[in-house]
């Protein structure tokens, strides 16, 4: 009998536990880098406890053409950020994986273009492709673009 109950027991953890991993890779499956979808520059994706950010690694064209030094975050509305270089700008934060929706939310992205910052979710799409929606006060006000995995 008592056997039977530490079989139980053993098998209820084990299973708790492989649950629990199925769920934890769902969540990693955003690491890594990702192409934009101009095509333009990769961002690598990495997680600090259970918030994902992703900064800025590989641009296709990282100099200024008219000075050639490497581009700046001219754009930012902060004056005294407006000298950082643009590669190794973290342009994703504070994401936070909700496992009942499979996306990440509460983030924010960056865009170096505009140096503006919007609210953001992330998803995958059924190609694969990672769904990034970047908006102001409510999804329905925004943009989405679609990043493919560097292989």
């Amino acid at each position: 009998m008592t056997n039977k109950i530490l079989t139980i027991l053993l098998s209820a953890i084990f299973s708790i536990s492989a649950i629990s991993l199925v769920a934890q890779d769902k969540a990693d499956r955003v690491l890594g880098k990702w192409l934009n979808e101009e095509g333009d520059a990769h961002v690598e994706i990495t997680k600090s406890g259970d918030v994902y950010s992703g900064k800025l690694v590989w641009l296709k064209f990282p100099t200024d053409d008219k000075t050639g030094k490497p581009k700046l975050d001219k754009k930012n509305p902060d004056d005294a950020l407006k000298s950082r270089p643009v590669l190794g700008l973290e342009m994703l934060s504070g994401f936070k994986y909700d496992s009942d929706d499979d996306e990440w939310t509460d983030g924010e992205i960056y865009d170096p273009k505009s140096g503006k910052t919007y609210s953001s979710f992330m998803e995958f799409d059924s190609d694969g492709k990672l769904k990034i929606r970047g908006y102001i006060g409510i999804s329905l006000i925004g943009r989405t673009t679609y990043w493919t995995a560097v292989k």
